[in-house]
């Protein structure tokens, strides 16, 4: 009896024990039911807020929202409505300063007018200060000699045309009769009949538009003073220019954010040396035009040859069209005073003398540093004579000229600033792209 409780106490720890253990497998397996639980409501808390965000409803059918309007456009559309709209801010920019250029346009036309005229007589008061003149006296006169030059040229012009206006007058006369007799007899079958009737039509239209001739006679005052005013500015510029030139460039630096100063800096002077180039290398071209061209319709006898040259000569500052009016003229000329024979002549002469200049002279003495190509000359001709009228046709060469180095020069020096301030490879690239150490350099102590 002594052993029965003894056993029933070994049987009570043993149930004890076993309690305890269900009842902590019990625990462990509540505390794992309530972790699936709060997953399960993280979870249905996400589609909740993501379908709520889409405008779903839990209850009801699922509704999509409007993408954003910039995502929905095609990205080709937004590059062309990006470039479109900085094309129309250039555009309002160029339009404005056309306006403001062409409100002060002898101001502007007497300034470049400068620039060309000291581009030429500039390598003179270089070469007479380099003999040990002071800056006054070589500009002085540098300039002197210059204006004295053109005020030569163009009374010289005048006193020929006024001497010989009226033998001009008779020679047209008389050219005009015998185109009259040549028509006649020519295989075109032109009849008297049909002459009279050109010379009744060219009458009536002159008779009809006197008012006009009247008015344009007295506008003629006007511009008469519009051109001293504008010789008097350029003359004043042209001395400023010659004088004080590199100080007037360096204060237009400052005006020059300074981020784009050494890019501008270094432009200018290429410009500069372009423009003068292209204004040496036209007054040469033109020179010799004109010398030869008028020895061919001397020896023509054309009348007034020598105006005619100088005509040419300054034609030859307008590309292209210029060197066609000028020869033209002198073609009509000879055409009305000595006959076809004459003219022909002359016109061989013109196209001669233009061929050599434009596949010889040109390239040779304006080499590549101001080579501008045939449709940019045509364009930039035609823009300027319609912006500008004769004045504009003269400066858009040489405009485009500079405009092309400026461009060509600040392009190249981006891309040097690019690959000289482009940052160097960090991290596992730099340690990639580092060079290995030569072989007797001992390796780096820890």
């Amino acid at each position: 009896m002594s052993r029965v409780p003894g056993w029933f106490g070994r049987i009570g720890a043993g149930l004890t024990e076993v309690g305890e253990r269900l009842d902590a497998r019990r625990a462990a397996a509540e505390k794992a039911d309530e972790i699936d639980e709060i997953d399960k409501d993280e979870a249905v808390g996400t589609d909740t807020s993501s379908s709520s965000l889409s405008g779903a409803s839990p209850d009801g059918p699922v509704v999509h929202v409007r993408p954003d309007p910039a995502t929905a456009v095609p990205w080709g559309m937004r590059v062309a409505a990006e470039a479109g709209w900085r094309l129309l801010v250039l555009a309002g920019t160029v339009w404005v300063l056309m306006r403001v250029i062409s409100a002060v346009q002898l101001v502007v036309l007497a300034f470049v007018a400068a620039l060309l005229i000291t581009a030429l007589l500039q390598p003179t008061v270089a070469r007479l200060r380099g003999y040990g003149f002071p800056r006054g006296l070589a500009t002085a006169l540098t300039a002197i000699l210059g204006f004295v030059i053109m005020g030569l040229v163009g009374w010289f012009v005048v006193w020929q045309v006024m001497e010989n206006i009226n033998n001009l007058a008779d020679q047209i006369q008389d050219g005009i009769d015998e185109l009259q007799r040549w028509l006649l007899n020519s295989p075109f079958h032109v009849t008297e009949d049909q002459i009279k009737d050109i010379a009744k039509s060219l009458r009536e239209a002159v008779g009809a538009n006197t008012e006009e001739i009247t008015s344009a006679g007295l506008e003629g005052v006007t511009v008469i003073v519009e051109a001293l005013t504008g010789i008097l500015l350029t003359m004043f510029s042209t001395l400023f220019l010659l004088y004080d030139g590199k100080r007037i460039w360096e204060w237009t630096l400052k005006l020059v954010p300074a981020a784009a100063r050494p890019g501008v800096a270094g432009a200018g002077p290429r410009a500069w040396r372009t423009l003068t180039a292209y204004v040496r290398g036209t007054v040469i071209v033109a020179l010799i035009d004109a010398i030869f061209i008028g020895l061919g319709i001397f020896f023509l006898d054309v009348p007034m040859a020598v105006p005619l040259a100088v005509f040419i000569f300054l034609g030859a500052f307008i590309p292209l069209v210029g060197a066609v009016i000028s020869g033209a003229l002198a073609v009509v000329v000879a055409l009305v005073t000595q006959g076809v024979f004459t003219a022909v002549m002359t016109l061989a002469v013109v196209l001669a003398v233009q061929q050599i200049e434009g596949h010889i002279l040109q390239p040779f003495i304006l080499g590549r540093a101001v080579r501008v190509h045939p449709l940019a000359v045509v364009l930039s001709v035609a823009a300027g004579g319609m912006v500008a009228g004769i004045g504009g046709a003269v400066v858009a060469v040489p405009l485009v000229a500079v405009t092309n180095t400026v461009v060509g020069y600040l392009r190249s020096h981006s891309r040097e600033s690019a690959l000289r301030y482009a940052p160097g490879p960090h991290g596992s690239t730099a340690a990639t792209a580092a060079p290995p150490p030569p072989e007797d350099t001992p390796p780096p102590q820890a």
